[in-house]
């Protein structure tokens, strides 16, 4: 009799473990709703919440445009899922949902796929009321309301701000490099600019510097023609005041010709010129005799035709002693006049 209870009690216990086990594992579904009335056009949510194994794999059936004739879907948003205590998972889901017809609307319910198992949530009652109108005045009508202007946010006003100031910045900066570039100043205003040697010093130094380069020594006679015509050019402009470096050698020749400072020198800059239009456009390669004879000829030319500046402090003492000597002669005549016969 008692090993008959023992075994009675031990199979309650296991259909009871069972059962229990079975129904934790089964999926659930619901569904709620944010407002059970709305006007025509309003707009209300469903809220799906299932609930589930961690390890299954279940499929949310939603409707894409149309919840049933008469309810539109506008919106499904993203689901969102997180895990409960028993290794249960919680997947919620919102639906937003409208109408255009006044009725009473019982919604279908929504459905989850289990396996082979296909779960059903509850249904629920939807009311859509159409808009209140006077039945005392059923022509009247109201207006449309006044469009509502935003609150004032500087925020919204950055871009336009930062783009004025950034076309500002852009057009002053173009004009201070247009002006420096005009006045022939170097771009950085901090930077330290060398004082600008006389027109003579200056195409000497570059001589000079042509000079040393060696360039007909190791062939490159073209290169060499080049720099020493450029030198001479340059100086012609700020000397003469003549557009050298736009002029070909028989217009440099024939301005300076009526040059009467500069006729001592026609002749070697005539060497210069003619055999440096050989050498670049002829290809000639000229004797070392003509190479020395063309630099020196430039050399020539420039210490010919250079105006020495005379410093202040000389011409101030130059000026000074001229004052004082008109001062002398007119106290020797002021003392002849006096003087008694």
């Amino acid at each position: 009799m008692k090993l008959i209870s023992k075994c009675i009690l031990l199979f309650i216990l296991t259909v009871f473990i069972t059962t229990g086990k079975m129904y934790a594992q089964r999926t659930l579904i619901d569904v709620a709703i944010d407002s059970t009335a709305i006007l025509i056009g309003e707009q209300t949510k469903l809220h799906l919440t299932i609930t589930t194994d961690k390890e299954k794999q279940v499929q949310i059936l939603v409707p894409i445009d149309t919840l049933m004739r008469g309810v539109e879907v506008l919106h499904t948003f993203r689901p969102d899922s997180s895990i409960i205590e028993n290794d249960r998972l919680v997947i919620k889901q919102d639906i937003l949902i409208t109408s255009f017809d006044s009725a009473l609307y019982l919604l279908p319910p929504f459905k989850v796929i289990d396996g082979i198992d296909t779960i059903q949530s509850g249904q629920l009652a939807l009311k859509v009321s159409s808009v209140p109108v006077n039945a005392d005045e059923p022509e009247q009508f109201y207006d449309i309301k006044q469009v509502w202007k935003p609150p004032f946010v500087l925020a919204d006003y950055y871009p336009i701000i930062f783009g004025l100031l950034l076309a500002i910045l852009l057009i002053v900066l173009a004009v201070y490099l247009i002006k420096r570039l005009q006045s022939k100043k170097s771009i950085l205003p901090f930077k330290k600019e060398e004082p600008k040697l006389p027109p003579h010093e200056q195409a000497l130094k570059e001589l000079d510097e042509i000079k040393q380069q060696r360039l007909w020594q190791q062939g490159r006679n073209k290169e060499y023609y080049t720099l020493i015509t450029d030198t001479l050019r340059k100086y012609m402009v700020d000397r003469f005041e003549m557009n050298a470096m736009e002029m070909t050698s028989s217009e440099i020749l024939d301005f300076i010709k009526q040059e009467s400072e500069a006729n001592s020198v026609y002749e070697n800059l005539k060497q210069i010129l003619q055999l440096s239009d050989f050498v670049k456009f002829a290809k000639m390669h000229p004797l070392p005799d003509e190479n020395d004879l063309s630099m020196m000829n430039a050399y020539l030319f420039i210490n010919q035709t250079k105006v020495e500046e005379i410093p202040v402090s000389t011409v101030e003492a130059e000026e000074k002693e001229q004052n004082t000597l008109q001062v002398d002669e007119i106290k020797d005549q002021n003392d002849h006049q006096i003087k008694p016969d």
